[in-house]
């Protein structure tokens, strides 16, 4: 469930992330994405589990082997559970999962946020793969 003040936490996010560059393990799309979907729950924030524990793309691969996840989409399913049917009911405020290059993000609309190597990056939301609720 979200806090009240959800949606102005994700103004904020997204404010902040068009200020900060992508950083492996820090500001990459999985510790971005989880830490917003903690907030709009005011609850902790499971990318505790692999913060700073990596610095390039293929230390990234080894901290998803280690806590047991062969991908982005296992992970997203092990701490979220089940993705919607569609990715169409996907809601302001729902993370996602992306195709090529496969990335977590955030809906605001008819567009995906996500954290890119470029920084805050958007993407059409028809583009998703799989969506969860938030």
């Amino acid at each position: 469930m979200r806090v009240h003040d959800w949606d102005r936490r994700l103004y904020e996010a997204l404010r902040e992330a068009l200020k900060r560059p992508f950083v492996w393990g820090e500001h990459d799309c999985a510790t971005w994405a989880f830490d917003l979907r903690a907030a709009l729950q005011g609850a902790a924030s499971p990318a505790d589990l692999w913060r700073g524990r990596y610095r390039t793309a293929l230390g990234g691969a080894r901290i998803l082997r280690k806590l047991g996840w062969e991908s982005l989409e296992a992970g997203g399913r092990d701490l979220m559970g089940d993705p919607l049917e569609d990715v169409r009911l996907a809601h302001r405020g729902d993370l996602v999962l992306s195709g090529a290059p496969e990335a977590f993000g955030v809906v605001i609309g008819s567009e995906v946020a996500c954290i890119g190597v470029k920084g805050l990056e958007f993407t059409p939301l028809k583009d998703a793969r799989l969506a969860w609720r938030t």
